[in-house]
């Protein structure tokens, strides 16, 4: 366990260091309250000071929107390659994390926040680390971050495709963009599909949309602790556990299905954080396994459905062709393919720094099938 330690009031305090992220253990820790100043605080944390917040709280969340806007206005030119301007944005962005997660909190015994005016933060820590163990430090940000999905996860994502809500965990990637979902609703059943199997599900969404579809038995893996968990309570909520299977494991149970959907991250690169596994693929390593392994667990007759976007070609990170080609090499064969456009704001946000990527950006399920 890291604990972090600071002086207060000419005292020696500590308590144990926890962060998402990996951020590494504070090796300076100065206290700050509301006297302090945006530019100030902007400068002593990008100095590597680490900021424990003992202002008011909503004061705290005023000044970590000031920092965010002062390094936002840094960005430099954008660049002509899109490969080159993806890179300088995911470093822009890694920077800007860094720097702001220097503002800090201390959580007390049983996640209590004890700033003025600060709201109750005890469940939504539970549901997100589990039970107290004692004081905990956390970045401000990562605390809003589990305050923001613990309220959705009470609330719950309408899923109109499904007719239901799904209700997300922390650290789960949400069903936030409905168009993959959409395609799955809509792509044709392969003949007496009486078993599916649904790779990475998450939040179990599209393994609930498969059983509503009428398939008999849907077995839905994940790597994830968190997604098996938030899975399964998704599918009891729903009443559908009698019918799907929620296994922890990577990729292919052992079994073959009629029917086998993926739909891996459409990056290629490294997460930074636990929600960054439902948007990047280290080296394509789930997009290539899933591939090299589907007709290996497929039964005769069966389909595999691959749901891609094809930002990571518009952004110069797959080539054009290598998906075609990979599919190939894996003794596959494409029977059909399902084309729908991002509907999510920032696809028509003239101001985000991937614009033109995300503006021609096409999401696809392709139905593929053993040669």
């Amino acid at each position: 366990m890291s604990t972090i330690h600071w002086t207060e009031q000419h005292s020696s305090r500590c308590a144990r260091w926890h962060s998402e992220s990996g951020a590494p253990l504070p090796d300076r820790v100065v206290t700050a309250d509301d006297t302090l100043r945006a530019d100030t605080a902007l400068r002593t944390a990008r100095a590597g000071a680490t900021l424990l917040w003992r202002g008011d709280y909503h004061n705290g969340r005023q000044l970590l929107s000031a920092m965010r806007r002062r390094l936002e206005r840094t960005r430099g030119a954008p660049a002509t390659d899109p490969a080159e301007q993806f890179r300088r944005y995911r470093d822009a962005r890694a920077r800007q994390a860094q720097v702001l997660s220097r503002l800090v909190v201390v959580l007390d015994e049983d996640y209590v926040l004890d700033l003025r005016r600060a709201p109750d933060v005890r469940q939504a820590c539970a549901a997100a680390y589990g039970p107290a163990s004692g004081p905990m430090v956390v970045s401000l940000t990562e605390l809003l971050g589990v305050v923001g999905a613990h309220q959705w996860r009470v609330r719950g994502v309408e899923v109109p495709a499904l007719g239901a809500r799904i209700h997300p965990h922390y650290g789960v990637f949400a069903p936030v963009r409905g168009e993959y979902v959409d395609l799955v609703a809509r792509a044709p059943l392969p003949p007496r599909a009486a078993l599916a199997v649904d790779l990475g599900t998450g939040t179990g969404v599209l393994a609930a949309l498969l059983a509503r579809r009428g398939i008999d038995r849907v077995v839905a893996t994940d790597l994830s602790e968190r997604a098996v968990a938030c899975a399964r309570d998704n599918l009891d909520r729903l009443g559908l556990s009698d019918r799907v299977e929620v296994r922890r494991g990577d990729l292919f149970p052992d079994l073959r299905a009629d029917l086998i959907v993926c739909n891996p991250p459409w990056l290629p690169g490294t997460a930074a954080s636990s929600l960054d596994h439902g948007v990047y693929d280290p080296g394509g390593a789930m997009l290539h396994g899933y591939l090299g392994g589907l007709a290996d667990h497929l039964r005769p007759g069966g389909e595999g459905w691959l749901v891609l976007s094809d930002l990571a070609e518009l952004l110069g990170l797959r080539r054009d062709g290598d998906l075609a080609s990979a599919i190939e090499a894996a003794g596959l064969r494409i029977v059909d393919r399902l084309d729908t456009k991002p509907r999510h704001s920032r696809a028509a946000d003239p101001t985000d720094p991937l614009h033109a990527a995300r503006a021609a950006e096409t999401v696809s399920l392709w139905r593929l099938a053993p040669r």
